[in-house]
């Protein structure tokens, strides 16, 4: 409660401020979070082993100054009021969502974990409903807040396993916010390229679609230089999905990913051990 109540404090600071306080944070945390930065720098050894060790540790730095900074945008993203983040957001594409919710089968937003996630989906509340998935918190205090926070941006949050509430909000024409990149164990999963790595990635993105028939419309935030505030991007929805083979889907969904990825390869949450699971014989990457 006491660090929740400190970002409280901190996020009326001025933009800037909040910036230069979350890279402190984020070099800060790069000394002494052995166990994360070991995991952050073997995912950017494997997906970019093409980087020189002082590319390599600048790239490692930047990201971690960027955890910090997101750990600013997620107090923002739960208190603060409209009027100060109106002006740090510009969209593009809200044109695609609006064409795909025309079905009326609502949409999958679909996304990834970025380290701008919550300040992106706190941003697009401003520009249109939706509801979205998310994974309850081992801390009580966090999770109440959390909980607290998302209601009053989204207009449902839906735990991440409940498929059946999420059909309910296509249902009645509501969005749903998706990312499906993280390593959630073998059980209904498979192993796709992610960055040339064989990972395990759930296949729910296209059997939701198939049973729901929502289209499924990319959605990304990037956190644009100096001060200049945040880039919301929604893309056409995906044509010819879902398709035949869930395992095509779901390749395909990795590579949108990826290409985002790339883009600005320092706001992707690197401390998640997306290689987790390994196929059989293989040896663990951490």
């Amino acid at each position: 409660w006491t660090a929740l109540g400190t970002l409280w404090c901190l996020i009326h600071l001025p933009y800037g401020w909040q910036l230069g306080i979350g890279r402190f944070i984020g070099r800060l945390a790069l000394r002494i979070a052995g166990h994360r930065r070991h995991i952050a720098s073997t995912n950017l050894r494997q997906c970019f082993p093409e980087l020189e060790e002082e590319e390599h540790q600048q790239l490692l730095a930047r990201y971690f100054e960027s955890m910090g900074i997101g750990l600013l945008e997620m107090g923002m993203s739960w208190w603060a009021p409209d009027r100060k983040l109106n002006k740090l957001a510009r969209i593009e594409g809200l044109e695609h969502l609006e064409n795909a919710l025309e079905k009326g089968n609502g949409a999958i937003l679909l996304s990834g974990h970025f380290t701008t996630m919550e300040i992106g989906g706190r941003l697009l509340s401003m520009y249109a409903p939706f509801d979205v998935l998310y994974r309850k918190q081992r801390n009580p205090a966090m999770e109440a807040i959390m909980e607290k926070g998302r209601n009053r941006f989204t207009r449902k949050a839906i735990r991440r396993d409940d498929l059946l509430a999420m059909r309910r909000s296509l249902k009645q024409n509501i969005p749903v916010w998706y990312a499906p990149d993280q390593d959630f164990g073998l059980d209904k999963s498979v192993f796709v390229p992610f960055f040339g790595i064989p990972a395990t990635t759930i296949t729910a993105t296209s059997r939701l679609a198939r049973v729901s028939a929502a289209p499924v419309v990319p959605f990304f935030q990037v956190r644009l230089p100096g001060t200049a505030g945040y880039l919301l991007t929604l893309y056409p929805a995906l044509e010819d999905f879902p398709g035949e083979d869930a395992v095509h889907d779901t390749r395909r969904i990795n590579e949108i990913i990826e290409a985002r990825v790339r883009e600005n390869p320092e706001q992707y949450l690197w401390a998640h051990r997306r290689f987790r699971t390994r196929p059989e014989g293989e040896a663990s990457l951490y």
